[in-house]
């Protein structure tokens, strides 16, 4: 089979390309470390908290509705979701820029991007063939995955760079994969915020989309001090959002051709036709702002972060100074690939647990 052949797989099968696809992702290696990878909440913090597993099935589940309702391709907005954040590290996106400090650092000129690492998860880290590395997926999955959020660093790709368009957007798929992931976890980082008394709805009823979710939410007769209202207030939040979605994209892709997925249609200077109104994107960005002042920079949170980042660079020092430490399958790819980005996509590899665990046993103490 040659290379290209590997991006269109279109063979005679009782499932669609796409569906095929999201079944190759869910039997996945990696997605199934997702378990055990960080969403905001380090896993062992609690039962309760999202990881990147629950978060991914999220997204997935808004994406299909969104999907549905605008008559585009649900099956691959599934698979695109499954594995969008495939590449991602353990101790969520601190360990990934922790990564890309210790490559460029270490002479690697691309350093390390979680995007561009879920598709090299997808092409060449998983092994399920003889013949060939990867999933074998089809180009429209890889390129949602690759491109599903903007911007595409040109730098990474290569030779691809000409194949996946990068001056172009994605498939109205990926686009829509990538809002979804928006509405899940905006929606999910309140509810374990509350939860976890990080932050409380007395500051959060001051942001203008709150507001709003407040008053549809009291229409149930709840207020902030009934048990429920947490639970109410969350599926408010993804119901408004994904009927505002729906409502402003709905007319804005009424002239496009929703059958040819693998065509990146709009330049990046045009403006995506899927989204929200423009005052609830406003107002979306705002939200964001003081879940990022008063959540992510959170005292609690960043020490956890920090944590993980020197767990990271442990393992990254040690692994470099003896590659002995590294298992046989590692080792051996050491003659076939640069050592810092075997390294690398090793511990990108490990759930939060794991990367602990061999941290502990190679420094004799714990983080």
């Amino acid at each position: 089979m040659k290379p290209s052949d590997r991006f269109y797989n279109f063979n005679a099968d009782f499932r669609d390309p796409y569906a095929r696809d999201r079944d190759r992702i869910i039997h996945s290696s990696s997605f199934r470390r997702l378990e055990y990878k960080t969403q905001v909440f380090l896993n062992h913090e609690g039962d309760y908290f999202r990881t990147r597993l629950t978060h991914s099935l999220e997204v997935s589940q808004i994406a299909r509705t969104l999907a549905n309702t605008l008559g585009l391709k649900e099956s691959l907005c599934e698979a695109i979701a499954l594995a969008h954040d495939l590449g991602h590290t353990p101790f969520g996106h601190i360990g990934g820029d922790t990564l890309d400090e210790l490559l460029k650092e270490n002479g690697s000129k691309f350093g390390f991007d979680h995007n561009f690492q879920s598709f090299r998860v997808l092409t060449k880290l998983e092994k399920r063939y003889q013949e060939f590395d990867g999933l074998n997926l089809t180009f429209a999955t890889l390129e949602g995955v690759l491109k599903h959020s903007a911007p595409y660093r040109k730098s990474f790709l290569g030779g691809l760079d000409d194949a996946f368009h990068l001056g172009k957007h994605p498939s109205i798929e990926a686009m829509v994969v990538d809002r979804a992931d928006e509405i899940a976890y905006i929606s999910a980082d309140i509810d374990d915020g509350i939860k976890y008394g990080l932050i409380n709805f007395d500051r959060l009823l001051c942001e203008s989309l709150a507001l709003r979710i407040d008053e549809l939410t009291r229409k149930e007769r709840l207020s902030p001090k009934d048990r429920l209202y947490r639970h109410r207030f969350v599926a408010n939040l993804i119901t408004f959002l994904v009927e505002n979605f729906i409502e402003y994209s709905r007319k804005n892709i009424e002239g496009i051709d929703k059958n040819i997925p693998l065509c990146s249609c709009f330049d990046l200077s045009e403006t995506i036709p899927v989204g929200f109104e423009k005052d609830i994107e406003k107002e979306i960005k705002m939200l964001k702002k003081y879940l990022f002042e008063n959540l992510y920079r959170h005292e609690k949170i960043i020490k956890k972060m920090y944590a993980g980042k020197q767990c990271i660079k442990g393992l990254f020092v040690a692994f470099t100074q003896d590659s002995n430490l590294l298992p046989k399958k590692e080792k051996d790819l050491l003659s076939q690939r640069v050592k810092n980005r075997v390294i690398a996509d090793y511990i990108a590899s490990m759930t939060d647990r794991y990367a602990l665990g061999q941290y502990r046993e190679l420094y004799g103490f714990g983080v």
